[in-house]
């Protein structure tokens, strides 16, 4: 049998390497942390070219500025926020309007809207504050006493019903749901991302396949998988 004596070595670094095998995490991680440190040169550098990269988005984002500000108004660290983000990337992906109805339903109900009026510069914002206001607390009394309490606006919209609210929430969701999904379907995705691709974005593509509960969805979240990975290349 031949061996090869060369792998046997007495060397100080092959040492070490030895004495690192299945080394204590929190022994790497203090030796390691400050290697990690970075100066204030390579700091400032950092956040120079980031500060350039953002004024860059904004100038390529002219006309979002409503989507914008209503999307700080209602930041993920609200209540609300998080409701309009649920609405925006359901809504895309609810084929029937009577299911629609009830998700608008549900979700509106949930939100304290009232706060956040004039909160906001933007007349999109405030607009939208009334809007979810009116809006919310119509799905969630059907009581027509109490819908009156609201005043005429409120009456009003009472009147037109819930398909349409439900057309111009669609509107306003898709709106802001264009903001996080990129398409439809993967399709649609790879087709919108092409633009942004060639001044250098790079986007990662999910199919959700983690929302499955049976078999049956499971089963057809590996089918999107697959074509996914297909239509990706």
């Amino acid at each position: 049998m031949l061996i090869n004596d060369t792998l046997h070595t007495t060397s100080p670094l092959r040492q070490r390497i030895r004495d690192y095998y299945r080394i204590s995490e929190s022994v790497a991680v203090d030796q390691i942390l400050p290697i990690a440190e970075v100066n204030p040169r390579a700091r400032s550098r950092a956040w120079e070219r980031a500060r350039k990269m953002v004024l860059q988005i904004r100038r390529e984002q002219e006309g979002h500025g409503g989507v914008d500000a209503l999307l700080n108004e209602y930041s993920l660290s609200t209540a609300e926020g998080v409701v309009l983000m649920c609405l925006a990337e359901a809504l895309l992906r609810v084929p029937d309007k009577a299911t629609q109805d009830e998700l608008i339903r549900d979700k509106l109900s949930q939100g304290q809207w009232t706060p956040h009026l004039g909160n906001s510069e933007s007349l999109f914002v405030n607009a939208s504050a009334w809007g979810l206001l009116f809006t919310g607390n119509m799905v969630n009394y059907a009581d027509k006493r109490k819908k009156e309490q609201f005043g005429l606006l409120k009456q009003t919209l009472g009147r037109l019903g819930e398909p349409v609210i439900r057309r111009a929430m669609n509107i306003a969701m898709r709106v802001m749901g264009r903001q996080f999904v990129m398409g439809e379907t993967i399709e649609d995705a790879v087709d919108r991302a092409k633009e942004k691709e060639t001044k250098g974005y790079v986007y990662s593509y999910d199919m959700l396949g983690e929302g499955a509960r049976t078999m049956r969805d499971a089963e057809r979240y590996y089918d999107a998988y697959v074509k996914a990975i297909k239509v990706i290349g």
